[in-house]
């Protein structure tokens, strides 16, 4: 368009002509629709100029915000629910069908010692009660993932990871296997509780001003890596949980729902009593196996 803009629509047909000169087409497209429906929302509300100031201080403090031990800017994307648009948009079959995939959460980590099936990812004195889990993880025709590398990772009953949590044991509730013939993994550990979310920084603010609470309901994360398949990232959801149906991070869905049973009597192994037992499959999408960069140190 030619210049001097003389007025508001002239300023988002000067933008759209510059981004449409991006070589990159898919960069140029992100860009384009970018623009569009940012100066969309801008005159939508009706934005003021002490409301941009405000803005873009919150971006600015997102950014301050986040550092090699903690991500503000994650934390928002799933408080707005963006990050399991992304996810649900990416995976089974790019939203038509349902996924085993989830969120990956701030607290996964590299290297997670090895595990034998049926061995216990308890690695110092956690109180709680025990969890059976016993897993399967398949592909899109119900046929078994063999050989496939499972790490699996979650809070402990006060509702702490490990590496937040001075009192418990370098890398305590975690764990990777190797699924058997039968696509199968199966381990010991104890039944995690759901928790709240960091509130110190942007994302409590935009919480306490909508009312909100800061608790993400129980579950058990597992990142599964096998070439050939996308790397499936998942959390299976305690659907007895109390914020089951009001998750800060938007994360649950009828596929991640697991059943965690309660058992009162003796265990037929351990003799405990009482204690639970989860049995969940896990499907994988053919796809490149890349695995992701750890959220935090």
């Amino acid at each position: 368009m030619s210049l001097p803009i003389q007025r508001h629509d002239d300023v988002t047909a000067a933008v759209l002509d510059v981004m449409d000169r991006t070589r990159d087409p898919r960069l140029r497209e992100i860009m384009t629709s970018l623009v569009k429906h940012l100066h969309g929302f801008v005159r939508e509300v009706r934005l003021t100029e002490a409301e941009f100031r405000e803005a873009a201080a919150v971006v600015a403090e997102l950014g301050k915000l986040t550092t090699e031990n903690h991500n503000e800017v994650v934390l928002m994307a799933g408080s707005l629910g963006v990050s399991t648009l992304v996810c649900l948009l990416n995976n089974g079959d790019r939203g038509q069908t349902e996924t085993s995939q989830s969120l990956l959460g701030p607290f996964w980590r590299l290297n997670s010692p090895r595990v034998p099936n049926g061995g216990s990812i308890v690695r110092c004195d956690t109180p709680g009660a025990p969890l059976y889990v016993s897993a399967r993880v398949q592909d899109k025709a119900g046929e078994p993932v063999v050989a496939a590398e499972v790490d699996v990772w979650h809070a402990s009953p006060v509702g702490l990871y490990e590496n937040q949590d001075p009192s418990q044991t370098h890398m305590n509730l975690r764990g990777k296997f190797i699924t058997d013939e039968a696509g199968r993994f199966w381990f010991r550990s104890v039944k995690m509780v759901g928790y709240p979310i960091p509130t110190t920084g942007v994302v409590g603010r935009l919480l306490r001003a909508q009312g909100r609470h800061p608790y993400r309901p129980a579950h058990l994360h597992a990142l599964i890596f096998k070439p050939g398949y996308k790397t499936l990232i998942s959390q299976v959801y305690d659907p007895t949980d109390p914020h089951i149906d009001t998750d800060v991070q938007f994360g649950v869905t009828e596929a991640t729902l697991g059943d965690f049973v309660l058992h009162n009597e003796p265990h037929p192994l351990d003799a405990v009593a009482p204690w639970y037992s989860l049995d969940y499959t896990y499907l994988m999408e053919p796809g490149e196996a890349v695995l992701p960069r750890p959220p935090i140190k």
